[in-house]
């Protein structure tokens, strides 16, 4: 496998077609969690790992077990299911290693396992038919993307905290003419790498 197939894919993933800022998903967790840094840098963490992990755990059983059986028709009911245990996993071990960061995140802990991002990535894995390798790469550079947007609007929305914002404009509408504006600056990414 070529290193730089998979750098490329990474970078793509994470930059260019962006899920939030470029294919609009995953916008409830990123405006939920995005108040508090502290909270967006753990969001940002539990993602990727979920990301990467399940992107690994889907293709095996993709390419290992539902392709021979023919019951690729079932790819979303299966691939959910994996998340959801997954998810599962992560929860009770967040529960155990952080419990502050565990009630701090609250519900959105547990919108990941149906989470657009989450099945999209091995969704998307299945359609382009991707390697294990390229599958993981792009499950990371997916995890990265979200990773960055949450931690660029964390800092934004908690600089707007103590800024002078017009009241019609104060919380959600501010935070949504931001998003739009990094929406705008991410598309300067397009044409970067051609896939």
């Amino acid at each position: 496998m070529d290193f730089f197939k998979l750098l490329e894919l990474v970078v793509a993933a994470s930059l260019i077609n962006n899920f939030v800022f470029t294919r609009f998903l995953g916008l409830c967790i990123f405006f939920g969690v995005t108040k508090k840094m502290e909270t967006a840098v753990g969001m940002s963490i539990t993602f990727t790992a979920v990301m990467v992990v399940s992107a690994a755990i889907s293709w095996v059983v993709y390419e290992q077990i539902m392709i021979p059986l023919d019951l690729t028709f079932l790819k979303i009911i299966i691939f959910i299911g994996i998340v959801a245990a997954f998810v599962q996993s992560a929860d009770t071990i967040m529960k155990k290693v952080s419990p502050s960061m565990y009630y701090k995140l609250g519900v959105y802990l547990a919108l990941i396992t149906t989470n657009c991002i989450i099945i999209a990535v091995p969704l998307i894995n299945a359609g382009e038919h991707y390697s294990f390798f390229e599958s993981m790469a792009f499950g990371l550079g997916s995890g990265l993307g979200f990773a960055l947007a949450l931690l660029i609007m964390a800092s934004i929305r908690e600089k707007l905290e103590v800024a002078d914002v017009p009241a019609p404009f104060k919380g959600l509408p501010i935070s949504f003419i931001i998003a739009g504006l990094i929406a705008l600056a991410f598309t300067g990414f397009s044409g970067l790498i051609t896939l």
